[in-house]
Order: C-alpha cells, then sequence, then structure tokens
C-alpha cells in the first residue's frame, strides 16, 4: 500500500509533465529525487499505517468545514486513533478544491475539471457527513447549531471553515462566495465581464484566462503608439495566498510577452501594503523582478471602488506626515493623509476582501477580528481548550496558504489526541509558510518562510526563479495534496 501511494504520487506528476514539457520520464525523476522537500513529502506519504492507531482515548469530534485543512484532519484521526467518531459538518458537495490550480487555470496548464472535486470522493472511511451549514456555535455547552436549527453535540471541535471572498466590500461589485464554484451567481453579475477579473474562485480563474486572451486580441488590433492598461489590486485584509495578486500579474505579462504585444500594454500595480511581500529578502527580489519586467507598482494604495461600465477604478493612496511636536515624547506626531485618485483600465484583477464567514464570526468561537481566536503555535482555542482551529479561519500570522494547512493539520491532531488523554499539547506550529511564486510560465521562486524569515527548505538560494520549482509547483505538488495530504499523510 505504501509504495502504492508513492507510485502513484509520480505517476500523475509525470503523466502531467509529458504533457506539457520536452521531459523524460528519467529526467525528471532524477529532478524529483535529487531535491530534499520532494524526498522528506514522499517519505511522510509511505508512513507506517500499523502503528499509526496507537491512541486508546475517546470523544466525538466534530470537524466543521470540509475543505483541504478539515478532510485532512479526519483522515488522519482515523489514523491515529483506535476508535475514532468524528463527525464532519459542511453544507457543499464540492468542498474540495486544489486551490493552488487556480493561477495554472489563468496560465493554460490547467482546467477546472483538474481542481474542482466532491466532497464523498475524500469523505475518510467511518467518518459521518452532515450537509448542512453551521450557523451559530455554543461552546459552553458543547454543541453546534446548525442551519435547520438542529443541534450536535461534541466533546472536541475543530473549526476550518476557510473565508468567505467578500467582493461586495468594493464599491460596484457584487456578492461574497468561497474558493469553489458554487453559489457564485451574484459575484459573476460584476466579476468576469467588463474587463474585471479574480481568481481567488475556480470559475473566476477560468474568466481570468479568458480575460487574459481578450486583452491580447485587443493588443492585437490596437492601433500603432495606443497602450491598454492592465491593473492589478491587492486587499486591505489577510488573504489566502499573499502570492497570488502577484502570480496573476507576472502571468498576464508573459502570455503578452508570448503574443508578441507587451509593448502594448501598461501592467501597473497596487498594494495596500508598504512591501510586495512580508519577508524583506522576498519582498527585494520581487521588487527586482517588477522593475525588469517595466511594472509599475506602488505602495500603501487600496482599491476603493469600480465602474464596470466605464471601466474605471478609484484607489485610495495613504501616507504619513509630520503633525505638531510632541513635548513629552519629544517626537513629532504623525499623522496619516489619503487622497483618492481614478484609475481606466482595460484589465483589472480583484483581490476580494477575506473574512471569516458570519456564523463563525458573530459567536462565542469567534473574536472582535472575525477569526478564530487560537494559540498560534499549538492551535488550540485561546478560551476554549476542546476547540481547535487551523486553516485560513484561523488568526495565525502568515497561515493562509495550503502549504501552511499542511503543517498545521498535523499539530492539531497531535495536540487533540493529547487533549483527549489529558496530556500536555507539546505538538508546536512554528509558521511555516510555503508560495510558490510563479514568475513566468515555466519558472517559480519558492518562497518558503515562517515567523523566523526565510526558511528554506532546499539547499539553494529561494531568491531565485528556477524551472525546476516550476516542475514542483507545476505538477508534483497536486498528487502530493490529493494523494498524501488529503489522506492524512503527508
Amino acid at each position: 500500500l505504501r509504495k502504492l501511494i508513492v507510485d502513484k504520487i509520480l505517476e500523475e506528476a509525470l503523466k502531467d509533465i509529458q504533457k506539457h514539457e520536452k521531459l523524460s520520464r528519467r529526467d525528471a525523476l532524477k529532478i524529483f529525487g535529487a531535491s530534499p522537500l520532494v524526498a522528506a513529502l514522499l517519505a511522510e506519504a509511505s508512513m507506517p499505517t500499523d502503528a499509526e492507531a496507537a491512541s486508546d482515548a475517546t470523544g466525538k469530534i466534530v470537524i466543521v468545514g470540509a475543505g483541504l485543512a478539515g478532510l485532512s484532519t479526519a483522515a488522519r484521526l482515523t489514523k491515529k486513533l483506535k476508535n475514532p467518531n468524528i463527525t464532519i459538518i459542511e453544507p457543499n458537495q464540492k468542498s474540495v478544491s486544489y486551490q493552488a490550480g487556480t493561477s495554472l487555470i489563468a496560465a493554460g496548464v490547467m482546467n477546472k475539471e483538474d481542481v474542482d472535486y466532491y466532497t464523498a470522493d475524500f469523505l475518510p472511511d467511518g467518518v459521518k457527513w452532515i450537509q448542512k451549514a453551521a450557523a451559530n456555535f455554543d461552546p459552553k455547552a458543547n454543541k453546534v447549531i446548525l442551519d435547520d436549527g438542529s443541534e450536535i453535540s461534541y466533546d472536541y471541535l475543530v473549526i476550518a471553515t476557510g473565508v468567505m471572498l467578500d467582493y461586495g466590500a468594493v464599491d460596484g461589485l457584487t456578492g461574497m462566495t468561497t474558493t469553489n464554484s458554487t453559489d457564485n451567481a451574484k459575484v459573476k453579475q460584476t466579476i468576469g465581464k467588463n474587463g474585471i477579473y479574480s481568481l481567488y474562485f475556480i470559475d473566476g480563474a477560468v474568466d481570468a484566462k479568458a480575460g487574459i486572451d481578450e486583452l491580447i486580441a485587443k493588443a492585437k488590433a490596437l492601433p500603432q503608439g495606443q497602450k491598454l492598461e492592465a491593473v492589478f489590486s491587492d486587499s486591505p485584509t489577510a488573504i489566502k495566498c499573499g502570492g497570488a495578486p502577484k502570480k496573476i500579474a507576472y502571468i498576464t505579462n508573459d502570455l503578452l510577452e508570448r503574443a508578441g504585444v507587451k509593448d502594448r500594454v501598461n501592467i501597473t500595480f497596487y498594494t495596500n501594503s508598504g512591501a510586495l511581500f512580508n519577508v524583506p529578502e522576498y519582498a527585494k527580489a520581487i521588487e527586482e523582478q517588477f522593475i525588469k519586467r517595466d511594472f509599475k507598482f506602488f505602495y500603501k494604495t487600496k482599491l476603493l471602488a469600480v465602474d464596470p461600465q466605464t471601466q474605471t477604478a478609484t484607489f485610495e493612496k495613504s501616507w504619513e506626515e509630520k503633525g505638531e511636536w510632541d513635548e513629552d515624547l519629544q517626537e513629532f506626531e504623525m499623522v496619516k493623509k489619503t487622497e483618492q485618485f481614478q484609475k481606466k483600465f482595460d484589465f483589472l484583477h480583484v483581490v476580494p476582501h477575506q473574512k471569516v464567514n458570519k456564523a463563525v464570526a458573530d459567536s462565542p468561537v469567534g473574536s472582535a477580528n472575525g477569526w478564530v481566536p487560537v494559540d498560534k503555535e499549538t492551535l488550540q482555542h485561546v478560551v476554549y481548550k476542546n476547540v481547535f482551529s487551523l486553516g485560513d479561519c484561523a488568526a495565525i500570522p502568515l497561515g493562509k496558504t495550503g502549504g501552511s494547512a499542511r503543517k498545521q493539520y498535523k499539530v492539531v491532531v497531535s495536540n487533540l489526541i493529547a487533549q483527549m488523554e489529558g496530556k500536555e499539547l507539546t505538538a508546536k506550529y512554528d509558521g511555516y509558510t510555503v508560495c510558490p511564486l510563479i514568475t513566468k510560465i515555466g519558472r517559480v521562486m519558492f518562497a518558503e518562510f515562517d515567523w523566523k524569515g526565510v526558511a528554506p527548505t532546499f539547499p539553494l538560494d529561494p531568491t531565485k526563479e528556477r524551472w525546476t520549482m516550476w516542475l514542483l509547483k507545476a505538477y508534483l505538488m497536486k498528487p502530493m495534496v490529493m494523494h498524501g495530504m488529503l489522506p492524512g499523510r503527508i
């Protein structure tokens, strides 16, 4: 069984490589074999099963959310408990997606069918699935209230509900959705047309690829001396995959270059942050890459409104100026200043505001900021000790990527079982996050970091763009997730 799992991961990766790359199976295997990360992940995928169900601890575990984090947690618990009693609450028939694939859809490397999956196909054996939504939480009574008014009791609770993509927070746009392509009709009233696109949900990524193709066609038909405007925004909220807004800019640029029309399109990137990345080494590398590609980029600038009919975006720029002298502090008071400006666009990529769903945010397990407050290392709720949270909904610095969830779910499982056994919680999440930043189709800067800073797995400069990292990102990571992480192994 262990060999079959590893063989399946490699076989799927090699099959996809041979579709797109001029690379033999032998050479691909050599490249993967030389990767310390790949070796470590495959070793985890092949870990023994006979010693996994080691704990006699018992109790009813309820997991709210059946995305990557929730299902991986459920699968690993079934391996680590001798008598697991696990219930998943998830209303969506298609809660599972390979979210990292949305940028590859925009690049034309993957299709919608390559990233969108049915919940039932990944539900671990023996796990009960309640196909309803959580409407509220009563952690004092150890209950989850469902949207039909019924209640589910628990001994231990795991919250892995992900985030909502709030496009309507930008004036002129509409609706709220999740990453999966369900319940997004209202969002698609304004996203996916009139030059406005977003790859943060699956249907949006499909439309974004069509939008890039349309931009290329317009550029080819453009009279000599004129230019189109491709504008890329960021979000003022915490977001999943902070690299995605930059990936789509890089991909658009590369496709324009391949079509021979890059000189006919201006690319402008606006971020609400004071840097292009939250790790200085990667921020510097991205800035250099932007300059080399002739991108215009601006800091402390957020998208306020969009007029789809006139294809005009309204931004707000902020900065600080010296105010009055403070005699007590012996320094000048810094006063925040803002100004608004409008930018015409032919192609606009929108990063939605992101937040935890209302049921979590407004309940006792939520917080004033909406996110589920947990100890950032143990992932245990700061108030309710039989509650854990992970993934995009948890209040964890730098923790909103699939790479983060891959580390977090093992910590949750270890600490949850320790809690069940009345032991100390010794497993610690160190903030590890990975962002395979696509800088062009065929090149990736594999940005790995934790709370301390750069944390590379490879003995190579992680700020460099590499084809070998592209092979890992584009072809190996998905089968590792689908056949390694979702079964609770990697």
